[in-house]
């Protein structure tokens, strides 16, 4: 069976759900995800999860970052307090890792959050916590 058969075909979209075909970065990502559920499953921690996505986008030599620090500007101020993406692919898409049992709506809002403060338009939502690989992915885009 193909790995693509798993991609999901349409985003959410904090503003219309609209329809739209995932791009070639995006399509690795979720390739590389789908290995590293079809590998691990169900029921580790998210680190493990993250640790396990750095192996497979260095051996698929996917450009990415990690733990990366987003300062919080307020009223045109930087304050000290910062916040972490798990990843970013190709200094375009935000990859945020979950290993929850369900994704709620602070989860939606945390990456649409993320993506606003950061300036990146993409987000993938991947929880490894959900036992089928095509309903652990959520894509956003601003």
């Amino acid at each position: 069976m193909s790995d693509s058969a798993f991609l999901p075909r349409s985003h959410e979209d904090h503003k219309d759900n609209t329809k739209i075909v995932f791009d070639d970065m995006s399509r690795q990502v979720v390739d590389a995800a789908f290995r590293v559920h079809q590998n691990l499953g169900t029921g580790l921690l998210e680190s493990i999860y993250e640790e396990c996505m750095v192996v497979e986008f260095r051996k698929r030599k996917i450009p990415f970052s990690r733990q990366v620090e987003v300062p919080i500007v307020y009223e045109g101020e930087k304050i000290p307090a910062t916040y972490k993406l798990d990843l970013v692919v190709n200094n375009e898409i935000i990859i945020e890792l979950k290993s929850v049992e369900k994704i709620i709506p602070v989860h939606k809002a945390q990456i649409l959050t993320y993506m606003k403060t950061s300036g990146l338009k993409t987000g993938l939502l991947i929880n490894f916590g959900e036992p089928y690989f095509k309903e652990a992915i959520k894509r956003f885009v601003l």
